[in-house]
């Protein structure tokens, strides 16, 4: 009797050893995004709840230093099982390395239904495959204060005199018009986009592209002249200001204006909750010319080629892909999900979404980031050269030109 109570336990035990490893698989998922824990962590659990067995373990780490952690982590054999990747130049960085996991519409069903653009930013040129599900577009733009416009008669700018106008309005009555500085360099590149991108124009990016001209085109350098008209409107210093006192700045209300990303919205209410914030597309030169947003898409949603969860990895991304998600991704991060039927509570992101329809790349990161020097380096360096007056637009024009030139054939001819 004994011994048969004995093999009973036993074989109960077996059965145990058995299941358990078939079912419970427990994968890690890094990001960048620290101060989004809790609202990761939620949507974690929605998919936890649905995918019994399924165990999602988040890690955050500083976003300066994420992309040499991710990189040494799997270039020794392990790293996370799904992880947040950048678009474009940087993620071709580890997706030609081998280290992600090829996705496509039988593995991650949604994909197809993402944009073109935005499967382009997590696709290696090298092979066509699609190596991460995208995850957030941002725009360009002008992010300005509501309160200190209506004190002061502002309504927002449509043409680049407007613009000038009310900045000058604001000075006059001791406010900054912009919050902006150009000590952290990558600012120097958005400035040109969020203030320059319906001078550039949509005509200028598609000769770009059929490389029929280059940087040092009118219509850019134009663009280049306004940055540089708009910095008379800049703080005092601004040559010295860093990208987190620009923010405070801004929040702050002592500065009316920021010309930036539509990653800033959520910081600045964070920040300053009672500030009201509107946001309008770059000024045209000329009343009737296209009002037009500089646009990329931010990054995604990858999986580790070497984990030992494929299928919980894949069931994870296609979670990560689905409108359920990207709609509780909207609402709660305060983000553009590239997810077509996705819509907004916030009433600022749905404008953002519509000015959306009517933009250019964001250039130098969606084209010009894949070789050495970049042309995101280029830029930073020749606009803030240009801002301390060491260098005409024109010049700073040709700078850039002649550093992608060395490496770009269409402006070799």
């Amino acid at each position: 009797m004994k011994n048969r109570f004995l093999i009973r336990i036993a074989v109960a035990a077996a059965a145990v050893a058995i299941v358990l490893p078939a079912f419970a698989q427990e994968i890690t998922f890094w990001s960048w995004r620290q101060e989004d824990r809790a609202q990761y962590e939620a949507l974690i659990d929605t998919f936890e709840a649905a995918n019994p067995g399924i165990t999602v373990n988040f890690e955050a780490h500083e976003a300066a230093n994420y992309n040499t952690i991710l990189s040494t982590a799997l270039a020794g054999g392990e790293g996370p099982d799904v992880m947040m990747v950048r678009a474009h130049g940087a993620f071709e960085t580890v997706a030609g390395s081998g280290y992600l996991m090829p996705i496509d519409t039988t593995t991650v069903p949604g994909l197809d239904a993402l944009p073109a653009p935005a499967l382009a930013a997590e696709t290696l040129r090298a092979d066509g495959k699609i190596y991460a599900v995208p995850f957030a577009s941002q725009t360009m733009l002008i992010i300005y204060n509501k309160s200190l416009f209506d004190k002061f008669g502002i309504e927002e700018p449509s043409t680049w005199a407007e613009l000038m106008a009310a900045a000058q309005t604001l000075k006059d009555n001791g406010v900054f018009a912009f919050a902006n500085g150009t000590a952290t360099a990558w600012q120097n590149e958005t400035i040109v986009t969020a203030l320059g991108a319906s001078i550039i124009g949509q005509d200028f990016y598609q000769e770009l592209m059929a490389g029929t001209t280059d940087f040092t085109d009118p219509r850019y350098v134009e663009a280049l002249v306004a940055v540089k008209e708009a910095s008379a409107f800049f703080p005092d210093g601004f040559i010295g200001l860093d990208y987190p006192s620009s923010q405070q700045l801004f929040a702050s209300g002592m500065a009316a204006m920021f010309a930036g990303g539509s990653f800033e919205l959520a910081n600045f209410k964070s920040q300053n909750p009672d500030i009201e914030l509107g946001v309008f597309p770059a000024p045209v030169a000329s009343e009737g010319d296209q009002h037009l947003v500089g646009l990329f898409f931010d990054g995604g949603y990858a999986g580790n080629a070497k984990t030992e969860y494929p299928e919980a990895v894949l069931k994870f991304l296609t979670y990560l892909a689905s409108p359920e998600f990207g709609q509780v991704f909207a609402n709660s991060l305060n983000n553009i999900s590239p997810i077509p039927s996705v819509t907004f509570d916030n009433p600022l992101l749905q404008e953002v979404a519509e000015l959306n329809k009517n933009s250019i790349p964001y250039i130098m990161l969606v084209h010009f980031r894949y070789q050495e020097p970049s042309g995101s380096v280029l830029l930073q360096a020749a606009v803030q050269k240009m801002l301390a007056g060491e260098q005409t637009p024109e010049q700073a024009a040709a700078e850039v030109t002649e550093g992608i030139k060395t490496y770009y054939e269409p402006f070799q001819d």
